[in-house]
């Protein structure tokens, strides 16, 4: 571990260029460029917003606030959406870069560096602007608002965990990549995002202990839309799970890293 750190310390040029040229590429022939990254999230804010709160009038059990259930929803759907990318992207990485590995010399492992980062600049942008119209409608939380760094880092742990075993895997078994997008669809629904967890029944509700991302979800949800500090222990599967991923990550990207580039 010490060594791989040193890795991608002595590599951070490569990441850093990496994350600018993949963020420069993505509206290099788009009138209006780099705004859209602010344009997009806004506009599902306000859509959110707009849908509804105002047109079709959903309001959240307990919140008297017109907003609470579409500041549910967008706390939901941005968490979801970063541990989407994460893990989607990192699956792949290895397979959309074969020919810069097979090229080029450098630390593998700053690969999945690079798809965190991007992931991270995406959504840094995304809840900010959240966090901006929460500001500007009197929603804001206080203090648990602090809440939100564990929470994040519990997320993009165990997020680069399962992406570093499922990419070293879908390199030699290809039918990975495809199981985990079905996986990722049901494993949504099973999550309440959209809906929330009370709303479903008795007998279901106790599998979601089972979900490892209902615990982080959950408490982005009730510190930004209660105001209130999260359910700590609720954090301690994702947490675990992150760890033991991670661990296993590594060491079958260490002991495969060769036969990796030999396969693609």
């Amino acid at each position: 571990m010490p060594l791989m750190l040193a890795a991608i310390w002595q590599y951070r040029g490569f990441i850093s260029g990496s994350v600018q040229r993949e963020f420069q590429t993505r509206y290099r022939n788009s009138l209006l460029g780099a705004l859209w990254t602010v344009l997009n999230p806004l506009a599902m804010i306000l859509v959110y917003t707009l849908v509804f709160s105002s047109v079709m009038g959903n309001r959240l059990a307990g919140h008297a606030s017109g907003f609470a259930y579409s500041i549910y929803l967008c706390a939901g759907i941005f968490t979801w959406a970063l541990f989407a990318e994460i893990t989607t992207r990192s699956t792949n990485v290895f397979i959309e870069h074969a020919n810069l590995i097979k090229k080029l010399s450098f630390p593998r492992i700053c690969l999945p560096v690079v798809v965190v980062l991007n992931a991270l600049v995406n959504f840094g942008i995304i809840f900010g602007l959240f966090i901006a119209f929460l500001a500007v409608s009197g929603n804001l939380p206080g203090w648990p608002l602090a809440a939100l760094v564990p929470l994040l880092l519990v997320e993009v742990l165990f997020a680069i965990g399962l992406g570093m075993v499922l990419g070293v895997l879908n390199v030699f078994f290809r039918d990975v990549g495809q199981a985990f997008t079905i996986v990722l669809q049901f494993w949504f629904w099973f999550t309440p995002v959209v809906y929330v967890a009370t709303a479903l029944p008795v007998e279901v509700r106790g599998l979601l202990s089972w979900n490892p991302l209902y615990g982080v979800i959950a408490g982005f949800q009730r510190v930004l839309v209660d105001g209130a500090w999260p359910e700590w222990s609720g954090l301690l599967p994702a947490a675990i799970l992150g760890v033991l991923l991670c661990a296993l990550g590594m060491r079958l990207f260490r002991g495969r890293v060769g036969e990796m580039v030999d396969e693609l």
